[in-house]
């Protein structure tokens, strides 16, 4: 061995990112399994190995039954036992390498880190980090979303397991954290603590909803994400390949924070019922399919921001309900007014809120009698199923009024396009003659 040796090994601890004593101590136990081979010794305790860490030059040596040394020469170990010394070198060197791609990972869990796209295996995305692969499952892609080998692809790392003989870097773009490392990287006020992201709910590749708050009153959470005409926004949305982002200001007031929560809908009332949860919306017409949003996506995402199962109704629905309520618990004997209003004020809107919630609530928060309880929540039973029965029929009878409706226009646009082919037809008919006989004959001279 010379100090040519231990360039190398220096060389392989800096690309690797090893100790460079790790390879040391590979290379001398490689040496003294090689010892024991070519000598057919059972004990490799019998054996050692040193390199000098200056001269490259290696000693191997035997310790005898009486505690002597016998210095073994390395000329002499032979092709066999050198090539175990290989493998051996080969394998702990793999081994070293390994645990320390899982050391660094582990180190950088939760963190933003940035690769290259190298291929797909299966749905999994592959992607090149540094010296090692990750992979992201499909269900941590955003929807729609595919990468061409060579691209720059931005994750989260989530996960890194220890699978033997690999390691499993999990990567992730559709995890809600994502957003928040993005945030992070985009906005100092939130890497700084100053502004806080209290919720968060996302349907990747779809729309994501942020609640933020400051702690510092001269800085404008919802302001300092969105940025100068929207530049700090801008530079996420477009990393999410134009993902929706909603950001909405965080207030301790659930009625509030709901309010926020269904932006860009503005709301007129917002009634919580605490025992189940609830939270009834009233919006007016107009503002009723913007609160809905496309396929349920913006009151679904608001319950999931606020942690309220969000109900949402027109004044004239939500008028309808109460009506109904009151009449149905007034025809109970002994059923008072101050009852009917604490009733309002837990948020008890309908026959099915007064079912839900069963006797001990109205014997506890309005003072019934447990018979009086017991007669209100079968009254509401049996009303609720009028009402439901009512609900099924109109909702049957506007689909049939919508089926009614596309068949119609389907029609409309079959005898518009039966018209448009007619009036095609004619206009062919005229041009070659057809319609009015033998096209006129010409004889190219003008005026003849």
């Amino acid at each position: 061995m010379t100090p040519e040796t231990i360039k190398i090994l220096e060389g392989i601890a800096r690309e690797r990112n090893i100790d460079r004593e790790l390879l040391f101590a590979d290379l001398e136990q490689a040496m003294m399994s090689a010892a024991r081979r070519h000598l057919n010794a059972l004990e490799e305790e019998e054996f050692g190995s040193e390199m000098d860490r200056l001269t490259g030059k290696i000693s191997i040596w035997r310790v005898l039954e009486d505690g002597t040394r016998e210095e073994i020469s390395l000329a002499s170990l032979g092709r066999i036992p050198a090539q175990t010394a290989k493998q051996v070198m080969i394998q702990r060197f793999r081994e070293d390498e390994r645990n320390s791609i899982l050391d660094e990972f582990s180190r950088k869990q939760g963190d933003l880190i940035t690769g290259t796209a190298a291929r797909y295996e299966g749905n999994a995305l592959i992607v090149q980090i540094d010296r090692a692969e990750g992979f992201m499952p499909r269900s941590e892609q955003i929807p729609g979303e595919q990468f061409q080998p060579g691209d720059r692809v931005r994750c989260m790392l989530l996960d890194v397991r220890d699978g033997g003989y690999q390691v499993k870097i999990v990567l992730s773009r559709a995890h809600p954290d994502f957003i928040r490392k993005l945030f992070e990287a985009e906005v100092p006020e939130i890497a700084e603590r100053t502004i806080e992201i209290k919720a968060m709910a996302r349907e990747p590749g779809f729309r994501t909803k942020l609640a933020v708050a400051s702690v510092d009153t001269k800085v404008d959470a919802v302001g300092a994400c969105v940025g100068v005409r929207g530049s700090r926004i801008r530079n996420i949305v477009d990393e999410l390949g134009g993902e929706k982002i909603d950001i909405v200001r965080w207030n301790e007031s659930s009625q509030v924070l709901i309010a926020n929560a269904l932006k860009p809908a503005e709301v007129e009332e917002v009634s919580l019922c605490f025992e189940l949860g609830r939270a009834t919306i009233v919006v007016g017409d107009e503002q009723l399919s913007l609160a809905i949003g496309r396929r349920g996506q913006n009151v679904r995402l608001a319950a999931r921001l606020t942690g309220w199962d969000v109900d949402i109704l027109t004044p004239q629905e939500f008028q309808r309900q109460l009506d109904i309520l009151e009449e149905t618990v007034r025809s109970v004997s002994g059923v008072t007014d101050e009852m009917l209003d604490k009733m309002g004020a837990l948020g008890l809107i309908s026959v099915f809120d007064v079912e839900e919630v069963g006797e001990p609530v109205l014997e506890q928060e309005l003072g019934m009698t447990p018979e009086m309880a017991i007669e209100v929540v079968t009254a509401c039973t049996e009303r609720g199923k009028v009402v439901a029965e009512q609900l099924r029929m109109e909702q049957d009878q506007k689909a049939a009024e919508q089926a009614e409706a596309d068949a119609r226009l389907s029609q409309s646009i079959r005898d518009s396009q039966v018209e448009t082919d007619a009036a095609s037809e004619s206009a062919a008919d005229s041009i070659l003659g057809i319609a009015g006989g033998p096209a006129p004959q010409t004889t190219g001279e003008a005026g003849s």
